[in-house]
């Protein structure tokens, strides 16, 4: 049943517009699908090393105080209400602007696809935040927390791979284009603040 938790709320996240999205776009523009791709995968990349990051500092965490994981699960908690908050706010809910980017073949927008994703700092809190609430504390914690991570990257990918064979269409300005994107950042901004409470709730009363 957490898993399921988890898998929705990572679903829903992925497919609400971010810079991730508006990154890859703009290269699909710039340079054409075959940019764009090495871009997805490039940060794809990027996120799993910061799965990987995020997995080894949480183990050491852990190792180290186990009562100070379980504090950061709390603020963890917080957080991804705080996210929510933050999104439901939000006066663009239909997305960053894209980023204007020049052509510069696949393999730069692959580098730099990673290279973007790995300086994202706000994708290191994330993981931090989001992926404690779903491990199970009599497993190993390393290889929970690089398969649920490893879900969160793949999913996240899938969708900007979608995007950029998408490409032309999410540039479009049209009303209905920015009705589903408003409809999906509301739908994600109440989707973490729930979560957040629910997992922050639910770990008081065990």
């Amino acid at each position: 049943m957490l898993f399921l938790t988890f898998l929705f709320a990572a679903v829903v996240l992925a497919v609400t517009p971010g810079p991730g999205i508006a990154y890859v776009v703009a290269r699909t523009v710039a340079g054409g699908p075959r940019e764009g791709l090495a871009s997805c995968f490039g940060t794809g990349l990027g996120g799993m090393l910061h799965v990987l990051a995020a997995a080894l500092g949480l183990s050491v965490l852990v190792a180290e105080s186990a009562l100070a994981f379980s504090l950061l699960k709390y603020v963890g908690a917080a957080y991804l209400v705080y996210l929510g908050i933050r999104l439901l706010l939000r006066k663009d809910p239909d997305g960053p602007t894209t980023p204007a980017v020049s052509p510069s073949g696949a393999r730069r927008a692959f580098l730099d696809g990673i290279l973007v994703e790995v300086l994202n700092v706000k994708t290191a809190l994330f993981f931090l935040a989001f992926l404690p609430q779903f491990v199970a504390p009599a497993e190993p914690l390393i290889p929970q927390l690089v398969l649920l991570g490893s879900v969160c990257v793949a999913l996240n990918t899938l969708v900007d791979v979608v995007a950029v064979f998408a490409a032309q269409r999410l540039l479009k300005s049209s009303t209905a284009r920015a009705t589903r994107a408003r409809l999906l950042t509301r739908v994600s901004g109440v989707t973490m603040i729930s979560l957040g409470a629910v997992l922050a709730l639910a770990r008081r009363n065990a």
